[in-house]
């Protein structure tokens, strides 16, 4: 038997049992669904979910100077470069929801 040991965590009554029905039709136990996120924090050497702050009202580029312009297209191209890019259809989501 591998060597083992228990996580405890205290979590809303209701987030478990909603994910844990989600779990129970995949065919995950909860045990499992931990060992799998354990796992891939230590494959990816971070935590893998993408956190981040709720996005900010767009500047209109006419607001902005140069430097700035340069900035925000560099990050859009390397965004690009590296594959994260997204749909106008989830472009115009965030949009909607800044309203």
């Amino acid at each position: 038997m591998a060597n083992t040991t228990a996580v405890y965590a205290r979590i809303d009554t209701d987030l478990k049992k909603n994910a844990e029905d989600i779990l129970h039709q995949l065919g995950i136990t909860p045990s499992s669904a931990i060992q799998m996120l354990y796992s891939q924090i230590v494959l990816t050497k971070g935590f893998p979910l993408d956190l981040h702050l709720p996005y900010k009202k767009p500047t209109a580029i006419g607001g902005m100077d140069q430097k700035e312009l340069d900035a925000e297209l560099s990050k859009g191209y390397d965004s690009a470069v590296n594959g994260r890019t997204y749909s106008i259809d989830e472009v115009d989501t965030v949009i909607e929801d800044m309203k």
